[in-house]
């Protein structure tokens, strides 16, 4: 199954979903009046689209989501990935880390990751 999109602002709602959860629809109304300024009416259309669109459930005026954080993150990267360096992983951490000062701690944990998720 393909992750549905999640824009911008979106993407800031699922994150107090996140922290959040299962939470009921009116305390989500009151954390995004609170950490994103949205009124009552933009929270619930937003609750309404994401659960039209499969990334979350809202049932008896309970909300979860049913894509998690990580699963959005790497949909993300998928994503821009295949629009700015056509789907070339070696380009996108060439790019990345061009314009980074990583120290040599960081530059150990990026090469065990590599290696920890080589498959041979």
């Amino acid at each position: 199954m393909e992750t549905p999109k999640v824009y911008e602002s979106e993407y800031r709602f699922c994150r107090i979903l996140w922290d959040n959860e299962p939470v009921r629809s009116t305390e989500l109304v009151k954390l995004c009046r609170e950490k994103l300024g949205w009124s009552k009416a933009t929270t619930y259309t937003v609750i309404r689209r994401l659960s039209e669109r499969g990334v979350l459930k809202n049932e008896n005026a309970v909300v979860t989501s049913l894509i998690s954080r990580e699963e959005l993150e790497i949909a993300e990267i998928d994503e821009l990935m295949d629009k700015r360096f056509n789907g070339s992983l070696p380009a996108f951490v060439a790019a990345f880390t061009r314009q980074q000062n990583l120290s040599e701690k960081q530059m150990e944990e990026i090469m065990r990751i590599i290696e920890e998720g080589r498959v041979d």
